[in-house]
């Protein structure tokens, strides 16, 4: 419950199967040493009232999900805080580190995830909770909105890079959808970072990581200063600096790495582009080869795709693999071996904060934060198509390819298709950059009776994404290996060699910049005596204006850089609108018990239009142990500029079977099967999703060292903007074979995803919570915090009438949201010697089981991927009362992240999304502060 404990500190509020099984008897541990001997106990009575403070004057605060001042006390929204000390002891220290062990994160964008060549919002690092949808999760800093990732893409919303982790005092996390007060698009909750605001004196703290195998190691390094007592001297001001680098991890970094046999498993995820190149023979081509009796590794060819170096194929990356992609007469190459698992990024933030007290009733403040996060993209080296007369290759020059005629009479082709690895260009590298500034300015304090707080906000995001190797010039790239110059069976010479080194790109392809002003105020005041207190009223606005702006580079448009194409029609967009809400929100303090709060809020977002989104809120509170609560609410979630106005972006599908082609071949998949083309457009006549949601929940407090919470909450949101999964158009294209686009031979020429208001979304489930403080014994105090998730359910309506599609525990088209996530922290302090063990854990799920083989038309076998748990371990020794050490483990078990056959992610052979590829890590730091 949000109540002082005796100690003065904040409990950790937040909220069934096997995990809360497990996690419940953890707990119990602790509890077991409270209780171990009469004696031992009596011992410790006296220490305990030494070493626990006298009750706090409880002072009048905010609480997110709430513009009233109350006194500390539990709400009818269930709110989850994390304190600067729980952070400190999980060993973290970014934003998004520290949203991966909230078990209501479900799938949210991570440097791991991310991982891909010339993906989508790239750098990205998103909040999702519940699994609703970055777009849908409200991330604030200090109560107030930052500008969203300003790359235009499928998620909308703020960049966790941005955050200053450093200047964190505590995270609130409000699990109750659709907030009145903030903005009605939070469906699935609000993040609301909560900095320091009036400190005073110098910390420094430096921290430093390795991990087991090499790799990712960590370095970061802050200051804090601040200076001013506000009621002393009338002000305040303070800043922090954190500084972090992290190194990159490769695939070839990593022992998991082969023994997922990802080449014997999933080889028709790897590659045809090898080094050496393959050929891709046209049918006549291959067919005048069999009738002439070519034989390759001493067989007759049976696939139109050969190389002359198997079966040995220049391994380690380029493989012999009849079952994979290469097919029985090729070489398979994989990228899996020579990859990038987790990108080098270097970060840097400032926060600084200002208060000045004009008088007992009146403050002016000021907060700056300025960030820059820059991650490295190393991906495999350029595969390309390149043409080569055959006769230029040795094995093939008397193949008489030019004297042949097809079936048609028409002469074949003296040119070789080949599919070719570019290594000599080097590995394909990429930078991006995010950078945010936000400025704030305000007033607060009270004026006749009233409470107030007004402020303006400017905040700014820039994205740029930078070629810096390993792409060429493609015109060029082409000339050269047609003449000769580049080799594509081995090595080039040097004229090769200086071509490539001579038309290497290095520019800055993609520039988006997102600007956000807003103008916002709240006051508060209470009213009139009730039963159980006073009643309080807060009426609140904000007018915003948001633009974004995406520039693609003249060379990118000029469709020459091999390897990052532009899409037809791609163009720069400049968009920008205005938006206006208005809120209420008047507390009931019925009586001693009972308790309402009612609230409604108005928005109204040009282009779109508004709606009005009530909430009301009711908690009853039978004794001091016990307390029920219940809310319910509707929201609205206009589309982002994104959704109405993002440029056309090519891409393909994972390797799908077309029902037209497959029905003329007999269903065999290695000839009706595979990547298709893709082309996603925006939509600007998309209208605002809407929602409903509720909860009902218990807390229980039956001694002062425990306190149980469980909240059952229910999310149905309709009008869903979303494109339909391409696995689902053409597994259904009955109702959506429209939006598949064929050529004159009835062949896919591309398949259209474009965003629309489609069908619905329910998710459903239970977040519980046990919190064990302050248990005293004679070997010291112990605590403990189980937060965990269990979700009931979990799923989308394609269209309206369609049957709801459940990915809840089911890997569907991008993702999965487990039944069961928690984390569990064990806590014990004896003087200057703490320590704390955590648990985190993800249940077992059905695996996507859809990759193909196109070249035997087989499906990957069925999998069921294992359930993910990781434990960490810290301990620390306060020196002196300026002076403290910590060192820990993270994943002190080196789990590696469980076997997925999922082919959406460009990291094959398990889920980036939700697990850490860099294994064991240790990790020491060290804080001195000067008062």
């Amino acid at each position: 419950m949000q109540m002082k404990r005796q100690d003065g500190a904040l409990p950790r509020e937040s909220v069934l199967a096997q995990g809360v099984r497990v996690a419940l008897g953890a707990l119990s541990v602790s509890a077991a040493l409270g209780m171990l001997g009469n004696g031992a106990q009596a011992q410790a009575q006296a220490q305990e009232q030494e070493t626990e403070p006298a009750p706090k004057k409880m002072q009048r605060v905010e609480i997110t999900g709430s513009a009233i001042k109350r006194l500390e006390s539990e709400t009818a929204l269930p709110v989850q805080i994390i304190t600067r000390a729980a952070i400190e002891k999980a060993g973290v220290t970014t934003a998004a580190e520290l949203m991966a062990r909230v078990s209501a994160n479900v799938g949210g964008l991570t440097d791991g995830a991310s991982i891909n060549v010339g993906g989508d919002q790239r750098g990205f690092n998103s909040a999702n909770l519940r699994g609703v949808g970055t777009s849908s999760t409200l991330v604030l800093l200090n109560g107030r909105r930052m500008a969203n990732f300003a790359s235009p893409g499928d998620d909308a919303g703020v960049d966790l890079n941005n955050i200053p982790a450093a200047a964190l005092q505590r995270v609130e996390v409000l699990l109750d959808g659709a907030s009145a007060l903030y903005g009605t698009d939070a469906i699935g909750g609000v993040i609301n970072f909560i900095t320091r605001k009036d400190y005073q004196g110098v910390e420094l703290n430096v921290y430093g990581s390795r991990t087991d195998e090499g790799g990712a190691g960590k370095r970061t390094a802050s200051i804090t200063a601040g200076t001013g007592d506000l009621a002393a001297d009338g002000y305040n001001i303070f800043a922090v600096v954190d500084l972090q680098k992290t190194d990159g991890l490769r695939s070839s970094q990593r022992k998991f790495i082969p023994n997922l046999q990802i080449p014997q498993r999933l080889g028709h995820l790897l590659s045809n582009f090898t080094s050496p190149a393959n050929i891709r023979l046209s049918s006549a081509q291959r067919e005048h080869l069999q009738d002439n009796g070519f034989l390759l590794n001493g067989q007759p060819i049976t696939n139109r795709q050969i190389n002359f170096g198997i079966p040995n194929c220049a391994p380690p990356a380029n493989l012999y693999l009849p079952a994979g992609t290469g097919g029985v007469d090729a070489c398979t190459y994989n990228y899996m071996g020579d990859t990038e698992l987790y990108p080098k990024t270097d970060k840097q933030n400032l926060l600084t904060r200002g208060v000045l007290k004009l008088n007992n009733d009146h403050q002016l403040y000021a907060e700056v934060a300025l960030s820059r996060s820059r991650s490295h993209y190393v991906g495999s080296s350029a595969r390309v198509i390149g043409y080569l007369d055959y006769s230029k290759v040795p094995q093939l020059a008397n193949a008489g390819f030019d004297t042949l005629l097809d079936d048609d009479g028409k002469q074949v082709e003296r040119e070789l298709e080949l599919r070719m690895r570019l290594n000599e260009a080097g590995m394909r590298t990429s930078q991006l950059t995010s950078e945010s500034q936000r400025y704030v300015v305000g007033a607060t304090g009270t004026l006749a009776g009233w409470d107030y707080d007004v402020g303006f906000n400017h905040s700014v995001n820039v994205v740029k994404d930078r070629d810096t190797h390993g792409y060429v010039l493609y015109d060029k790239l082409q000339t050269g290996i047609a003449a000769g110059d580049i080799n594509p069976f081995g090595p080039s010479g040097a004229k090769g060699r200086a071509l490539l080194d001579s038309i290497q790109v290095d520019d800055e392809v993609r520039h988006a910049r997102g600007v956000m002003d807003s103008l916002d105020f709240k006051v508060s005041r209470a009213l009139m005596p009730m039963g159980g207190g006073d009643m309080a009223l807060a009426v609140g606005g904000e007018v915003r204006r948001e633009r974004t702006e995406f520039r693609p580079s003249a060379l990118l448009m000029s469709d020459n850089i091999s390897n990052d194409a532009a899409p037809e029609g791609g163009r720069g967009t400049s968009d920008s609108r205005n938006v206006q809400a208005v809120y209420g929100e008047l507390l009931l303090p019925l009586t001693r018990q009972w308790q309402a709060q009612l609230s409604g809020r108005y928005d109204h977002y040009e282009q779109v239009g508004g709606a009005l989104s009530p909430k009301v809120g009711l908690t009853y509170m039978p004794s001091k142990q016990v307390l029920l609560r219940a809310s319910a609410g509707k929201g609205f979630r206009a589309p982002s500029m994104s959704d109405l106005h993002r440029p056309t972006v090519y891409s393909s599908t994972a390797t799908l079977p077309d029902p037209v082609l497959c029905a003329t071949v007999d269903n065999n998949y290695a000839d009706c099967a595979q990547d298709w083309d893709t082309r996603r457009y925006s939509n600007d006549k998309l209208k605002p999703e809407r929602s409903r949601q509720f909860s009902v929940g218990l807390v229980l407090e039956p001694s002062r060292h425990w306190t149980f919470s469980a909240d059952y909450w229910n999310i149905r949101r309709t009008n869903l903007i979303s494109e339909i999964g391409d696995d689902i158009i053409l597994g259904n294209l009955a109702k959506y074979g429209n939006l598949v686009h064929r050529n004159e031979d009835n062949e896919i020429d591309y398949i259209e995803l474009r965003k629309e208001n489609r069908g619905a979304q329910k998710a459903a489930g239970i977040d519980i919570t046990a919190d064990l403080h302050g248990v005293q014994t004679a070997w010291g105090r112990f605590g403990g915090h189980l937060s965990g998730t269990y979700v009931l359910g979990s799923k989308i309506q394609t269209s309206p009438g369609d049957d709801f599609i459940s990915n809840l525990n089911r890997f569907v088209t991008d993702g999965v949201v487990q039944r069961w996530r928690h984390t569990i922290t064990l806590d014990w302090d004896s003087g200057p010697y703490s320590a704390s063990l955590s648990n985190t854990y993800s249940s077992g799920y059905r695996d996507q089981n859809s990759a193909i083989n196109i070249d035997d038309g087989s499906v990957v076998k069925p999998n069921r991927v294992k359930a993910y748990t990781l434990w960490d371990m810290s301990a620390a020794y306060a020196v002196s009362e300026q002076f403290k050490l910590r060192a820990g483990i993270q994943n002190l078990f080196n789990t590696s992240p469980p076997y997925s056959n999922q082919a959406y992610f460009f990291l094959s052979g398990y889920d980036p999304s939700y697990t850490d590829p860099r294994g064991r890590r240790f990790y020491a730091s060290a804080n001195y502060s000067f008062k």
